[in-house]
């Protein structure tokens, strides 16, 4: 199956950029920022409580983030598997004594996609206001 538009795998925001005549790029008015924009991995309720916890802390385990996230053990392992796999997240798996020690860390990507997806809400609340 061919990709689209371009190399597979790149993703490109509409609500940064968009192409301008002769290849260039130019801003996009705020305006015209939408929520189909955002960042769909991070925009998920608990990824975005995980990434939001751990940004506020240098680290957290397993089960600091399911008592901060009110949830059940399978829902965080599978969304934080999700960030890890994007690179947004590290985990570490240790054992104190006989018990395992799961310890999550946000990258400095996870970091920036949080500070970009803050920034995209942002403009959508002030073009709203607007």
């Amino acid at each position: 199956m061919a990709a689209r538009g371009g190399a597979a795998g790149k993703r490109f925001s509409a609500s940064r950029r968009e192409a301008a005549a002769g290849g260039r790029e130019r801003e996009v008015d705020p305006r015209r920022t939408s929520t189909l924009d955002l960042d769909r991995l991070i925009h998920e309720r608990l990824r975005l409580g995980i990434v939001s916890a751990l940004a506020a802390n240098e680290r957290l385990t397993f089960n600091d983030l399911k008592r901060l996230l009110d949830t059940t053990d399978g829902n965080l392992s599978v969304h934080a598997r999700k960030l890890e796999d994007a690179e947004y997240i590290t985990c570490a798996k240790t054992f104190e004594g006989r018990m395992p020690r799961t310890e999550y860390r946000l990258t400095a990507a996870g970091r920036r996609a949080l500070e970009k997806y803050i920034a995209h809400m942002e403009s959508i609340i002030r073009a709203m206001k607007g």
